[in-house]
């Protein structure tokens, strides 16, 4: 395995530079042998051909990891459910993705990595459909909207509730949305702001971003009564079991969703372990979710909340970048640390965590974009 994985890395490495066009060659390749698959996807492909991109790599980087692979593998077989992708489109696809890195590998391409590509693909494959077949649950739940609250210029609160089977969940993971009525086919992931509940309401937040189709008719478009698609869960930030460590949260923007989630799971079980949150934003009209924390901290005295603003002189809490906050407040060296929010932010708090001594097993973080 480790030979395959080196050879897959090496190979990777002479298309990196041109994966837009490779995406472009891939999709052109596999609706050419079977136009029938166009449907599967929609009429905007951007943001699925930096996904394809995304999900390639990431098998790619964790070949010499199998069990990671594994997980990873199963879990995106089950989430491709939702596209109704069939096991005899796995063939189809393997095709299309090897003409295309040979098309773009140049002289350099070997017979090597070719069979390198054939072996993983197959691999790929194999542990997808398996998580596919081993899934219980239904590709997709049927959601009804049942409250859209807007929280400023770009941000909504937005509280459904899947019909006819339950979503089983964890505090801290994320799902997939589509908004048929307005975008079709077009899927984007979101973290619950909620721990399960009884009557299995699911609470998002959303922030429309840019040109993103999918957060923007969420926030803009989408009204009580309407029906969304969500997909099975994924995601591992969820609470370490059996852990008595003290909790830091960090969280930035419409991060604060699973954070939230988290800190409602604890208020059921916790009796003896401090929980810390620190919510960022560039201004104080960024942080529309303090209401909410400000009243599960004054119901639970081990809950503390702590905003900060990074770009907001006159704001009278903590101002100062992520780093500089958690640096005031730390060591965090013996705690349990949950970290969501951009990018960006997630690698500043990571940094900061690292030098502070938190051991990397104690560290569980999403990073991904809701666009």
């Amino acid at each position: 395995m480790d030979n395959l994985a080196q050879l897959l890395k090496e190979s990777w490495i002479l298309v990196e530079d041109q994966r837009d066009k490779v995406a472009g060659y891939f999709y052109a390749r596999m609706f050419l042998s079977d136009p029938r698959l166009r449907d599967l996807f929609p009429v905007q492909m951007d943001g699925q051909r930096d996904r394809l991109l995304e999900a390639i790599v990431t098998a790619v980087q964790n070949m010499d990891d199998p069990e990671r692979l594994d997980d990873y593998l199963r879990s995106l077989g089950r989430d491709h459910r939702k596209y109704h992708v069939r096991p005899e489109h796995y063939d189809v696809v393997g095709a299309a993705l090897l003409d295309a890195l040979r098309a773009f590998a140049g002289d350099q391409w070997s017979v090597e990595y070719d069979q390198a590509w054939r072996d993983a693909y197959q691999v790929i494959s194999d542990k997808m459909l398996a998580g596919a077949e081993d899934d219980p649950n239904p590709p997709f739940w049927h959601a009804e909207v049942l409250s859209h609250e807007r929280r400023g210029a770009d941000v909504a609160v937005i509280t459904c509730q899947p019909l006819l089977h339950r979503l089983p969940y964890r505090a801290g993971q994320y799902v997939s949305i589509e908004a048929p009525r307005y975008q079709p086919r077009l899927w984007r992931t979101y973290s619950i702001a909620n721990a399960p509940n009884d009557d299995n309401t699911m609470e998002f937040h959303v922030r429309a971003v840019g040109a993103g189709w999918v957060s923007s008719a969420l926030v803009r478009r989408v009204r009580p009564g309407d029906l969304l698609r969500l997909a099975a869960p994924m995601g591992s930030m969820t609470l370490t079991e059996d852990s008595d460590r003290d909790v830091l949260c960090v969280a930035g923007g419409v991060g604060l969703a699973p954070i939230k989630a988290l800190v409602e799971e604890l208020t059921r079980e916790n009796r003896s372990r401090w929980v810390h949150v620190f919510f960022a934003a560039n201004t104080r009209d960024d942080l529309y979710g303090l209401t909410e924390l400000y009243h599960l901290a004054a119901q639970h005295p081990w809950l503390s909340v702590v905003p900060a603003c990074s770009a907001d002189p006159g704001f009278a809490g903590e101002r100062g970048e992520i780093s500089e906050v958690l640096d005031r407040y730390g060591p965090w060296t013996t705690h349990d640390c949950y970290v969501s929010g951009s990018a960006a932010l997630v690698r500043t708090a990571l940094r900061t965590l690292a030098e502070h001594r938190v051991p990397t097993g104690n560290i569980r973080y999403d990073a991904f974009g809701d666009v």
